[in-house]
């Protein structure tokens, strides 16, 4: 079954666009024409980050989906491509840490690990890369993750320039499905070795997976952790996400796709939303929707201050970023390595109030006397 969806008239491209444009008709798929660079990096050095654990290498591996549609969204009427979705992946991994080493590196063998290491799956915005969110990501394989990154067909920042202004935005209804694909795709090369994707073997823990994501790339973690509606190929977001054990779902300035309902899932992964007050592109009171639709104890809530939608996960605003990166760390440990008190996390979003503030459980912010800003996104 293929649903039809109405496309909501508010809907605005996020991250880096130049200018606001908002989604006037329905999209599918496009596979990827050319690839950004790989491993481009953003500062993250600051004196509130973790000290690093590991060093991190990088490589890529492409995955392609056949069973999905493919369309040219340049052409009028849309064209049909063969070939499926072609998901270029970004795998960044630990590494032995050594003074003196690059930032990332390149072909690098993985440091063994018994059992493999937690696997986080980020899912990247409109009109960037996974390598936008470099600072934030290799924070986190510097504290012992694996992180997979798709780019997704039509929402990466080159074929954004190469379909000259086409309206690809809202292809973001299939990058749920994307994501399990994905998963399942490392997976299946973590435990077989497959000739496809030799630097995963033996990489990944199959039982400590966690979702993370900015902006659109927020609303597709959302939608497939929590969404009981149906993609655009008919599938029910339920089903794509079964007999994957996702125990951690992090929204980066996220929001909720109120055009279909959203619940707790029975299995209730450990939830956290970062969100700014400041931001201008996602608004704050989607985050808050967000949270408060899903009713789980074991859920928190990174209200940042001052900072813009982009900044506080690409390393441009260092304080915001410092405490972006210590509580997700804390909180990925937490949910898929259980060694730290559950307690510790609100304390430490707590640490800096001129910066954020953190809610726990039930007692998320409030929206009462905040400031409704409108909407502009764009480079901020």
């Amino acid at each position: 079954m293929r649903v039809t969806r109405k496309i909501r008239p508010d809907r605005c491209r996020r991250v880096r666009t130049r200018r606001i444009s908002c989604v006037i008709a329905m999209a599918l798929v496009v596979p990827v024409l050319a690839a950004p660079p790989l491993g481009a990096t953003s500062p993250h050095s600051n004196s509130s980050t973790p000290a690093p654990l590991f060093g991190v290498g990088i490589a890529r591996c492409t995955f392609v989906d056949h069973s999905r549609a493919a369309l040219n969204y340049s052409t009028t009427p849309y064209r049909v491509l063969p070939g499926g979705r072609q998901l270029v992946t970004e795998i960044r991994y630990p590494i032995q840490l050594r003074a003196g080493q690059p930032a990332e590196t390149t072909g690098v063998p993985p440091l063994s690990q018994t059992g493999g290491y937690p696997m986080v799956v980020f899912a990247h915005g409109y009109d960037v890369t996974p390598d936008t969110y470099a600072a934030l990501l290799d924070a986190w394989v510097q504290a012992g993750f694996v992180v997979v990154a798709p780019i997704f067909p039509d929402e990466n920042a080159a074929e954004v320039a190469a379909q000259h202004g086409a309206n690809t935005e809202n292809d973001l209804l299939n990058e749920p499905a994307d994501l399990t694909f994905v998963t399942k795709s490392i997976l299946a090369a973590s435990a077989d070795a497959a000739a496809n994707c030799p630097v995963v073997s033996g990489l990944v823990d199959p039982s400590e997976i966690a979702l993370a994501g900015h902006s659109d790339g927020a609303e597709v973690v959302g939608m497939l952790a929590y969404d009981h509606g149906y993609d655009l190929q008919g599938v029910t977001y339920a089903s794509l996400r079964t007999g994957i054990a996702y125990r951690a779902v992090i929204i980066l300035s996220g929001a909720e796709d109120t055009y279909q309902s959203y619940a707790t899932e029975a299995s209730r992964p450990n939830f956290m939303v970062v969100q700014s007050l400041a931001d201008r592109c996602n608004l704050m009171f989607r985050g808050v929707q967000l949270y408060n639709v899903i009713h789980q104890p074991n859920k928190w809530f990174l209200e940042l201050q001052t900072a813009h939608h982009l900044p506080p996960f690409d390393g441009v605003d260092l304080p915001a970023f410092g405490v972006v990166v210590a509580t997700t760390d804390r909180f990925l440990q937490i949910s898929l390595e259980g060694v730290t008190p559950a307690v510790s996390l609100g304390a430490l979003g707590n640490q800096h109030p001129t910066v954020a503030r953190m809610f726990m459980g039930a007692k998320g912010p409030s929206m009462k006397n905040v400031k409704r800003l409108p909407q502009q996104c764009g480079p901020n």
